[in-house]
């Protein structure tokens, strides 16, 4: 469990694009591909007529049935529901960073968070949901298909656990920093390699997120006063770092070709994702997540 039961959860920040009816398409084959490209740092928009199902996919519009403003209501709700976790992750991550970045004189307008399922129309062109979860610089959106989680501990090896979902969420939301400093632009002019502007900027998102972790269990309910989420465990921080592993560049290009070319690494191994997100929880300070000053991205 992450949230306090009484907490009240704010539905207003995310938008349930998931539907009533159709499917999600199934990974496999060609969805398979772009899972993997996604996590090794494909934007979707580069996805589009490559003939790799995207075709498929259709933006789904949210039904009124079990919409998230109607079961997403407390912290109970997110201890029993994804979707609902998803919502109360993002109310805190908003409230973290909405407090913190005016101390580095940047204001924090709030990203919009999107639920989806099957495909989505974004900013940065149409994507399925075999791309997995995504932030989209240009509409300033983070995009999540909650089926991706059972991918994550199913396909690619995550342990099960809360943290796991909320690292991925904070991860997302570190882009939408790094597009407020500017930071994110170096994935684009430095795309590829062990060393590279692109590995460095998922290195810093991933400090980011366990910056918020750090922080996230001290933001009270201004609607309880009490804490909003519950102190996490030894178990809960080792479940975190197994998502963080689990989307290493050496470990899913051993997966899907049975090696690793750290000249194509785009997001960092499973060591340095893990590395990185521990130092951003160990010191709960954004300073502290300097990707692009560091000499040896294994040793923060």
């Amino acid at each position: 469990m992450s949230f306090n039961e009484g907490s009240q959860l704010d539905t207003s920040q995310v938008s349930d694009r998931r539907g009533g009816t159709g499917g999600k398409i199934a990974i496999g084959g060609a969805g398979l591909i772009l899972l993997i490209a996604s996590l090794l740092g494909i934007p979707p928009q580069l996805l589009q007529g490559l003939g790799l199902g995207t075709d498929q996919s259709t933006e789904q519009e949210a039904s009124g049935t079990g919409s998230i403003a109607q079961v997403c209501r407390t912290g109970a709700d997110a201890n029993a529901r994804r979707d609902c976790r998803i919502v109360g992750t993002v109310n805190s991550l908003n409230r973290y960073w909405a407090a913190e970045l005016p101390r580095y004189n940047i204001q924090y307008p709030v990203p919009k968070t999107v639920l989806f399922a099957g495909g989505v129309s974004t900013g940065c062109g149409q994507a399925s949901s075999a791309v997995g979860p995504f932030y989209c610089p240009v509409d300033r959106t983070a995009y999540f298909d909650t089926g991706f989680f059972d991918q994550l501990t199913g396909q690619l090896g995550a342990a099960e656990g809360p943290l796991a979902e909320e690292y991925v969420v904070a991860h997302e939301f570190g882009h939408h920093i790094q597009n407020l400093t500017g930071a994110i632009n170096n994935s684009q002019q430095d795309p590829q390699g062990a060393g590279s502007g692109a590995v460095r900027v998922e290195l810093q998102a991933d400090c980011y997120a366990g910056v918020w972790a750090r922080n996230a269990t001290d933001q009270a309910d201004p609607s309880t006063g009490k804490p909003f989420m519950k102190p996490f465990s030894d178990r809960d921080l080792q479940v975190a770092l197994s998502a963080a592993a689990a989307v290493g560049d050496d470990r899913i290009q051993e997966a899907s070709r049975g090696y690793a070319n750290p000249h194509t690494f785009t997001h960092g191994t499973s060591a340095q994702r893990q590395a990185w997100f521990a130092q951003g929880y160990n010191t709960g300070d954004p300073a502290q997540c300097d990707t692009f000053s560091s000499r040896d991205l294994n040793n923060p």
